[in-house]
C-alpha cells in the first residue's frame, strides 16, 4: 500500500530541542583545538548558536513538502520516499539511494536537474533507507543492504516500473550494487559515486594488477586507521554511542558534523561546500526522527554480510562510476572491473563523499549523460 505523506514535526519536539541546546554542557574550551582532534569546538559553538537562534526546521519542512512525498508498506517496512514524474519526451525511472550520515535531503538539489529537462529526464524516486529519517524505525535488525535491495525492487515494481536505473553513494552504492547483482533483468544501468567499502570480487589477478591493488589496500588500511573508528563502533556496538547521541543534540551534531568536514572537498573550510542550513537540516532530521541508533544498525547488519562476490557472481548491468577526488578510498579500475560491467569511469575535477550536496551539477550531468545512452 502506498499513501501520500506530509512532514509535520510536533511543536513540543522542537521546543524540547531548543531547551536542550540552551542547556548544552561543553567540554573544556580550548580555542586552539583543531579538526585533527575531532569536531572543532569553535565552529561547533558557532553552528549551535545558529541552530538556536536562526535555523528554521519549519522552512525545511516546507521544502520537503513542496515535493510529492509518500509512504509505502513493503514487507512490513514503512518506506518514506519522494516521487517526481518526468514531463520529458524521453524518460526512464531512476531510484537514488543515500548513505550515512546523510539522508534523502542530500538529493533535493538534484531534483530539478534530473526531472525538468523537456527532452530527456527521469521519473525520480528518492527513498529513505529503513532506520533513517521518516522510514520505519521499528525493524532495523536483519535489514542489510542486500535486504534493502529487495525492498527497492518491490517498491519500484509497485510504482509500475519493471525496468529502472539505480544510483547511489556510500550505503546507497551497496544497495544499488545488490539490485544489479540480484535483479539484473530489472536494471537498465547502474551509476555509482562510491564503491562499497567491503567490496571484494572473486578474482584471479594478473601480476601487474596485483601491485596496484596492494597499493590501494595499503592506502585503505591507513585511511581506516585514521578515520574508521566510527565504522568499527557502529558495526560492533551500535547501541552504546546511540544512547548519548539520541539524548544530546550537541553530541549528535558533533558526531555527524565531523564526517561532513573530513569527507568533503572543502579547502579546510566546511562552508566552502555546505551552508549552515544544509548541515543543520540533515542533523535536525536525525534528531526529530530519533533515527541515529537505527541508522547505525545497517552497519552492524552489513558487517555480518560483507559485499563479497562468490565464484561466478558478476554485476552485469552497465556501470558508470563517477570518481570524486576527495572520496573515501576507491578500488582501482582493474579491481572494480572484476565485479562490475564498467562502461564509463569518470574522473571528476572536484568533490568528495557527499557529491549530491557538494557538486550536484557535476553529479547530475554524469547521471544524465550515462543514462541517455541507455534509454
Amino acid at each position: 500500500m502506498i499513501k501520500e505523506f506530509e512532514v509535520k514535526i510536533a511543536d513540543e519536539v522542537l521546543i524540547d530541542l531548543q531547551r536542550r541546546l540552551e542547556n548544552s554542557r561543553w567540554i573544556a574550551d580550548d580555542k586552539t583545538m583543531d579538526w585533527q582532534y575531532g569536531t572543532n569546538i569553535s565552529y561547533l559553538k558557532e553552528l549551535v548558536d545558529y541552530w538556536k537562534n536562526t535555523f528554521s526546521w519549519r522552512n525545511v519542512e516546507d521544502k520537503i513538502n513542496s515535493f510529492p512525498n509518500y509512504m509505502a508498506d513493503i514487507d512490513g517496512f514503512q518506506i518514506h520516499f519522494i516521487h517526481i514524474k518526468s514531463k520529458a519526451k524521453r524518460s526512464i525511472p531512476l531510484i537514488i539511494t543515500h548513505g550515512w550520515p546523510g539522508s534523502f535531503l542530500e538529493m533535493l538539489h538534484l531534483i530539478p536537474m534530473l526531472t525538468e529537462d523537456e527532452v530527456f529526464s527521469f521519473d525520480l524516486v528518492i527513498p529513505s533507507l529503513p532506520g533513517f529519517g521518516f522510514s520505519s524505525l521499528s525493524t532495523p535488525h536483519g535489514c542489510s543492504s542486500r535486504t534493502v535491495a529487495s525492498l527497492w525492487k518491490k517498491l519500484m515494481n509497485e510504482l509500475g516500473y519493471h525496468r529502472f536505473a539505480v544510483q547511489g553513494g556510500d550505503i546507497g552504492a551497496g544497495v544499488s550494487s545488490y539490485i544489479g547483482l540480484l535483479y539484473p533483468e530489472h536494471v537498465i544501468g547502474i551509476h555509482l559515486n562510491y564503491i562499497p567499502g567491503s567490496y571484494k570480487p572473486y578474482i584471479d589477478l594478473e601480476k601487474s594488477e596485483l601491485e596496484e591493488i596492494v597499493i590501494y589496500r595499503k592506502d585503505a588500511a591507513e585511511w581506516y586507521s585514521r578515520e574508521g573508528a566510527y565504522s568499527f563502533l557502529q558495526s560492533t556496538k551500535p547501541a552504546t554511542p546511540a544512547y548519548g547521541l539520541n539524548d544530546s543534540p550537541l553530541g549528535l551534531c558533533a558526531w555527524i558534523l565531523e564526517k561532513f568536514m573530513s569527507w568533503s572537498d572543502n579547502d579546510s573550510d566546511i562552508e566552502h561546500v555546505f551552508s549552515k542550513d544544509e548541515l543543520l537540516a540533515n542533523i535536525t532530521l536525525y534528531w526529530v526522527s530519533q533515527s541515529i541508533y537505527t541508522s547505525f544498525c545497517i552497519y552492524n547488519e552489513n558487517s555480518k554480510e560483507p559485499f563479497h562476490l562468490k565464484k561466478g557472481e558478476f554485476i552485469s548491468p552497465p556501470l558508470c562510476f563517477a570518481k570524486f577526488p576527495k572520496e573515501l578510498p576507491t578500488p582501482p579500475h582493474a579491481l572494480v572491473g572484476k565485479g562490475y560491467n564498467i562502461k564509463e569511469w569518470v574522473e571528476m575535477p572536484r568533490g568528495g563523499h557527499f557529491a549530491a550536496l557538494e557538486q550536484p551539477t557535476l553529479l547530475a550531468e554524469s547521471i544524465k549523460s550515462f543514462f541517455m545512452k541507455l534509454a
